[in-house]
């Protein structure tokens, strides 16, 4: 298990790489689902390495968290449930690939990666989570992949 776990680190640092020269304006819009439409898809292998995060961390999700509808208005928009209280991710270091890869549109663009490096990332990235489980490259939402957590 633990060397699965250093494979998709090694996952992560690569795709971190391949980003290295974007910059992030640190808005948390891509946390706040209802605005951008998206959320990022977890495989099992990365819904594993968040639940040791949050346990680490000593965190229940708060129920609120939990359900994300889609929503435009800023009173009812719900974020990620990964965010902590201080409004940043609470699991940053272990966040998943989709989240290392989704920039805003203001955000300072790079070089970056070919979609070809991208591609091949999801690709060791879905293996690695067929070998983690049966079945465990089909990604989920992460909001419903949280559920329970």
């Amino acid at each position: 298990m633990n060397e699965l776990l250093d494979d998709l680190r090694r996952i992560y640092e690569r795709a971190d790489r391949l980003y290295a020269d974007w910059s992030c304006p640190n808005s948390t819009e891509c946390c706040r689902f209802g605005i951008t439409g998206r959320q990022p898809y977890v495989t099992s292998i990365e819904l594993s390495l968040l639940r040791h995060s949050l346990a680490g961390g000593g965190g229940e999700l708060t129920p609120r968290h939990r359900a994300l509808p889609i929503s435009r208005d800023a009173a009812e928009e719900r974020v990620c449930p990964l965010l902590d209280r201080s409004g940043r991710c609470s699991a940053y270091a272990e966040r998943p690939l989709g989240c290392r890869s989704y920039y805003c549109e203001r955000a300072q663009r790079g070089v970056g990666p070919s979609g070809d490096d991208l591609r091949e990332l999801v690709r060791e990235l879905q293996e690695l989570a067929a070998k983690y489980e049966l079945g465990g490259e089909l990604a989920r939402p992460l909001t419903r992949a949280l559920e329970g957590t």
